[in-house]
């Protein structure tokens, strides 16, 4: 059985369950059981504005986006499944600040839970870079099951990594 890295620090006792489900060709179903439909944001203006609202539902006082895509460039096994970066720029006497959010591209065929995960991880970014105690609130504060979702991502990329693509 080759490596699960994306569960990596979870207990052996999950792992094991996991092993046993790809072992046995069960992960994908239980998957597609759970998250039968990809979204069908298709365009980076339709994250944008999905993104957007639910910023400005949640974190309305703070700074504008100025840019939300999927990046093909960000590879979810080695590096992040999305991004937030904060860029200042001096204009004349002022200093002027973008944020911006990529999302990795496997997301583009994922369930709408899934996506909606990433974007609230990064958006939580806005308010706190760390990911400490405070920043898990924040995202379990806008999406209450977050941390389930984090873990059933994680089962996704590793169906993906073994198995290929869940949703076309």
């Amino acid at each position: 059985m080759q490596e699960l890295k994306y569960l990596k620090g979870y207990p052996d006792s999950v792992t094991e369950q996991v092993c046993l489900l790809v072992k046995d060709n069960k992960l994908g179903s239980i998957l597609t059981r759970k998250y039968p439909l990809a979204h069908t944001i298709r365009t980076e203006k339709t994250l944008y504005d999905f993104t957007v609202e639910k910023k400005n539902k949640f974190l309305s006082t703070s700074a504008p986006l100025s840019k939300v895509v999927f990046d093909g460039k960000i590879n979810a096994i080695h590096n992040a499944l999305g991004t937030h970066t904060f860029v200042s720029r001096v204009q004349g006497a002022k200093l002027k600040a973008k944020h911006e959010i990529r999302i990795a591209s496997v997301f583009k065929n994922a369930p709408l839970d899934f996506l909606e995960m990433i974007v609230v991880h990064e958006l939580a970014h806005l308010k706190e870079k760390e990911h400490n105690k405070a920043f898990y609130k924040l995202c379990e504060h806008m999406l209450p099951n977050y941390h389930q979702l984090e873990f059933d991502v994680r089962l996704f990329l590793t169906y993906q990594e073994i198995s290929g693509p869940l949703y076309t």
